[in-house]
């Protein structure tokens, strides 16, 4: 089997009308500037075809496989070929073409799982289109777990990082409504998000003793049960157990003092209780360059980290930064992988 470092990364397609197409052409037309590593395209090349014609951008395209992908990467942008499921018009997002979008991730997952290609990286989906189609995850991260658990047949608990030249962040709990989480919010739970992101730091990150700033979920993580309770009897536990493991994680810190550029100094990662307690800090100082992955995963998964942004789909406007990071990240760390075994 070839090394990882020499295998293409698959690039899914995202929503056809969304911005993902304009990216991965933009991307592509940098590649050699950028020096960027190969990627093999999951989706539709007529939808490219249109998307490079509306941009006025001259991309040839090559249908491909895995196998020839990286040969024809410098000359075209190589694409695996999923059907669309109607003509996509950039910006106008439709129910038919969520079979595809659904389809390229799981190809994704099958190719990096079988060796195929050497990482993931998802270009954005648009949640409500999914939903209106009977998607019943709710998101890509849960849907990629579930994926890993059927190849596997192992419970993946995956966690979502993002990572950005400034700060890294995790929020432990993710896409539920915000009354939700200090139900959902365990010792437990944070103690295994914490543990997923100490291994994979060391692993796939190249920390040796990573340090986990672990927020508060209350107003000054509670000021001694004064503004919550939660931190004391949830968060505090979590950290006392993972300190008798031997992870530097501590806290529970005030969050609104967490990221400043003198605190960031202090710790590896930022464990966050919810969402947006994360994603706040991690967009306010990287919003071109951010980068989602997914730790706890069977493969690599990185991505953009930014929405399907239809209102500027086609326009020629949309940045590929976040993109080209995410390409960049995957390779880095699917290499190191592969320089480990």
């Amino acid at each position: 089997m070839p090394s990882r470092v020499s295998l293409p990364l698959a690039l899914t397609q995202g929503d056809p009308a969304g911005i993902g197409p304009d990216i991965t052409l933009a991307a592509w037309l940098r590649r050699g500037e950028l020096d960027l590593p190969p990627f093999l395209f999951l989706g539709n090349a007529a939808v490219l075809k249109a998307r490079a014609s509306e941009l006025d951008l001259a991309v040839p395209l090559a249908i491909a496989d895995p196998a020839n992908a990286c040969d024809i990467f410098p000359d075209a942008l190589p694409i695996l070929q999923i059907e669309a499921g109607m003509d996509v018009v950039a910006g106008k997002p439709h129910v038919a073409t969520a079979k595809g979008t659904i389809a390229a991730i799981e190809m994704a997952v099958s190719l990096s799982m079988g060796g195929q290609t050497s990482a993931v990286v998802t270009n954005p989906i648009a949640k409500s289109v999914l939903y209106d189609a009977g998607f019943g995850f709710p998101g890509h991260t849960e849907f990629l777990a579930d994926l890993a658990m059927r190849a596997t047949g192992k419970p993946v608990m995956p966690v979502m990082l993002l990572a950005g030249p400034k700060l890294r962040a995790i929020p432990v709990t993710i896409h539920i409504p915000l009354k939700d989480v200090p139900e959902a919010l365990t010792s437990d739970l944070i103690a295994e998000t914490c543990r997923i992101t100490d291994h994979d730091l060391r692993n796939r990150f190249g920390i040796s003793k990573p340090r986990l700033a672990v927020a508060g979920l209350n107003p000054h993580a509670g000021e001694n049960g004064a503004l919550g309770k939660e931190d004391d009897e949830i968060v505090r536990p979590a950290i006392d157990t993972l300190r008798s493991e031997g992870i530097d994680a501590f806290g529970p810190l005030p969050a609104d003092t967490m990221f400043h550029e003198e605190a960031r100094r202090r710790y590896d990662v930022a464990i966050c209780m919810y969402h947006d307690q994360a994603l706040i800090p991690a967009k306010a100082l990287g919003f071109d360059d951010s980068v989602n992955v997914t730790l706890g995963l069977p493969f690599v998964r990185t991505s953009p980290d930014h929405g399907t942004a239809f209102g500027i789909a086609g326009k020629g406007i949309a940045k590929e930064d976040s993109l080209v990071a995410a390409l960049r990240l995957a390779s880095e760390i699917s290499g190191k992988i592969g320089s480990d075994r």
